[in-house]
């Protein structure tokens, strides 16, 4: 079972690490992948990340409107930690995901890497970023490429990656052993022969063939039953602990993060509004919409039903959010401030952040 940790106290902006190491640092590795930084150093900063995307809903239109999908997003993971990031549908997880892993460019913003900024001068390379992080999809069927096996599916990337083709294919074999998945059993099997539970182990070790040290789990076990599901939580917690992993875990289930996250950072409509340990934020949430959102999860005890909806209306439009608050519009408690000042996260207690006016969050 997993341990509540309290993870780290340095909050979600913690100071910039002095002059990053380049390229031709000799204490670097030859793949990237050496803790350079120290335990003490977060294995990623992400800071202000912007994505806006551009509509235009006619062929004249001069005005060009913009979806605020991540608006100024910044947070920190530290080595060893799982991150959970939880939210409404359209609140940006998943944008935010696929910034990271660089699968879309951002706007603006600044990613570094265990000290290292990512894709800078004197940085890490995009090349060595992408062994370093690997992102598992929850569409496991999707992911896959249908005219190759299992094992080619899994020892495809370290050979486009310089690997031998031997090397590579004994790669794969002991990763799918590893995974539960046999390989003389299932390595000569396609995608469409094997349940969304064996495809979705084959992502997790397809994501492990380069040795990563942070993994992105979008979504991984919500097309999953149940009993399935949890094999694979268990597995997970696994592989981390015999790997040193860090997962950033983003999911709709609030069972499964409190389950498997260190930390949950909460969103809403592109933007961060509560960040802290899993124990505390679900114990004595700060946000009224972490609030709705923890009540809002179904219970097994008849004494605590859900008599109505937490949360009325449906979220604003991105495309022209609410100034000030961007929850003030279905939030009960809103007053004035909230409607012209955005509130900023600040701590309310060790390593809990929440962006909120509320009586200042005593």
């Amino acid at each position: 079972m997993i341990s509540f940790s309290e993870g780290p106290s340095d909050g979600p902006f913690p100071s910039r690490p002095a002059s990053p190491r380049g390229t031709d640092d000799p204490t670097r590795s030859a793949r990237g992948s050496s803790d350079r930084g120290g335990p003490a150093q977060p294995l990623l900063l992400v800071r202000e990340l912007r994505k806006f995307f551009k509509m235009r809903s006619g062929l004249f239109e001069r005005e060009k409107r913009q979806v605020r999908a991540v608006d100024g997003v910044s947070f920190n993971v530290a080595k060893g930690e799982t991150l959970g990031i939880v939210g409404e549908s359209g609140c940006g997880k998943s944008t935010t995901a696929r910034l990271i892993a660089r699968l879309m460019s951002p706007d603006s913003g600044e990613l570094v890497f265990d000290g290292d900024g990512v894709g800078q001068f004197g940085g890490m390379a995009l090349k060595d970023f992408r062994r370093n992080l690997q992102m598992v999809f929850q569409d496991s069927f999707a992911s896959l490429n249908p005219r190759l096996t299992m094992l080619e599916t899994v020892a495809y990337g370290p050979q486009i990656h310089g690997v031998s083709k031997v090397e590579a294919i004994a790669r794969a074999e002991a990763l799918l052993a590893r995974v539960g998945l046999a390989p003389d059993h299932f390595g000569n099997r396609y995608p469409h022969e094997l349940s969304g539970g064996q495809r979705q182990r084959v992502n997790i070790a397809r994501a492990l063939a380069f040795e990563p040290r942070l993994l992105i789990l979008d979504e991984a076990v919500a097309a999953l039953d149940k009993s399935v599901q949890a094999q694979v939580l268990n597995l997970l917690q696994e592989l981390k602990a015999e790997r040193n992993l860090t997962y950033v875990f983003i999911s709709h289930d609030l069972h499964v993060v409190h389950y498997l996250a260190d930390r949950v950072m909460v969103m809403y409509l592109g933007q961060v509004v509560e960040i802290g340990p899993v124990k505390p934020l679900y114990e004595t949430p700060r946000h009224p919409y972490t609030r709705a959102l923890l009540s809002a999860v179904p219970s097994m005890d008849p004494a605590h039903r859900t008599e109505r909806s937490p949360l009325s209306g449906d979220p604003p439009n991105p495309i022209n959010p609410p100034s000030g608050c961007r929850f003030r519009d279905r939030c009960p408690q809103a007053h004035a401030r909230c409607a012209v000042e955005m509130p900023l996260l600040r701590e309310t207690t060790g390593g809990h952040f929440a962006a909120c006016h509320l009586d200042e969050l005593p």
